[in-house]
């Protein structure tokens, strides 16, 4: 029998809840915007300017569905013994604990200086919390895809996002960590 979201216990659903919460509390307490300074709340926001990571879905949602696939792999390999809903629970707190350091401005300012993200400053809580839950819902489809159609699914996003706005998970990484000079000019256009 395939495994489904089921096989997570309401506890598990509860604790994901009470996750998503918490980022939220945490950011509106650090004075993040809850949503777009813009007034609006955008189910996705195309387009690379000041809107960009403020609303529900952008060009960087397939990333955080990226790191959902991952977290379900890494929990099958490190933590075997423990249950989808255990991995998913701490899936969850690692995204979110993400996320609420990329709004650090330590790491805000990090993504100005290294990166194409030149006028940055940090996701809404929309935003923030959207990302947690996309993370969630690429968990939930690494557990129930074959692993090859997830890996194909992962290498087209990547690709999608590198046509369309010439960043991805992976060069965010890199830029993240080892800016290139060279990538930089190239994502600037």
């Amino acid at each position: 029998m395939a495994p489904s979201l089921r096989d997570i216990r309401p506890i598990h659903w509860g604790l994901v809840l009470a996750i998503l919460a918490l980022v939220a509390i945490e950011e509106l307490a650090t004075g993040r915007n809850a949503i777009c300074a813009c007034g609006t709340v955008q189910l996705w926001h195309g387009a690379l300017d000041a809107g960009n990571s403020q609303h529900i879905a952008d060009w960087y949602t397939p990333s955080h569905v990226i790191h959902g696939f991952l977290f379900y792999a890494l929990g099958r390999w490190l933590l075997p013994t423990r249950s989808p809903g255990e991995r998913l629970v701490l899936a969850v707190a690692i995204e979110a604990s993400w996320e609420m350091i990329e709004n650090s401005p330590i790491i805000i300012d990090r993504y100005r200086e290294a990166t194409i993200a030149l006028g940055y400053s940090g996701d809404s809580v929309v935003n923030s919390v959207a990302d947690v839950a996309w993370m969630a819902l690429g968990f939930a489809l690494a557990r129930r895809l074959p692993t090859g159609i997830t890996i194909v699914i992962a290498i087209l996003f990547e690709l999608a996002a590198l046509w369309a706005v010439r960043d991805n998970l992976t060069l965010n990484v890199l830029m993240l960590v080892w800016p290139v000079q060279a990538i930089k000019v190239w994502q600037g256009g």
